[in-house]
């Protein structure tokens, strides 16, 4: 259980857009997108993040998704539809809350994720940890 409740503000601009998730803002540090493409000394740039990659249908990765976050203490599910899942995840501590998006695009087999703060300099690595953490939940629940 959480000592505060930082909430803030959700974001206005998350969703998907033209088949793509909202980029990273270049300021900060809070975020990664799987989407992330801009590159930096020729390596992706740090915001970048790999999305899940599935096998079988769409259906079933959204299945699996669905029941990984169900099982994720402090997560609850914000928007569902066939192929987007958007989720707030509050830290344990501070109660933070953090804006946490997957897209699946059927025609490569993989789930675009994207996650980030809403607030403060430095999120410690802990989007890029829990985006981690739900891809190893997700593999092993295959």
């Amino acid at each position: 259980m959480s000592l505060l409740k930082i909430s803030g503000k959700r974001p206005e601009n998350l969703g998907v857009h033209n088949g793509q998730l909202t980029p990273c803002p270049e300021d900060r540090s809070t975020c990664v997108c799987s989407q992330q493409q801009a590159e930096v000394r020729g390596e992706l740039g740090p915001q970048h993040i790999h999305p899940f990659k599935y096998a079988g249908s769409a259906g079933d990765a959204m299945t699996r998704l669905l029941a990984v976050l169900l099982e994720e203490p402090r997560c609850s599910l914000v928007t569902q539809t066939r192929d987007y899942v958007y989720a707030e995840f509050q830290t344990d501590l501070l109660g933070m809350i953090h804006d946490v998006e997957f897209l699946i695009v059927p025609a490569e087999s993989v789930i675009h994720v994207r996650s980030a703060a809403r607030f403060g300099p430095s999120d410690f690595g802990m989007n890029r940890a829990r985006l981690e953490t739900l891809r190893e939940r997700f593999d092993d629940a295959e």
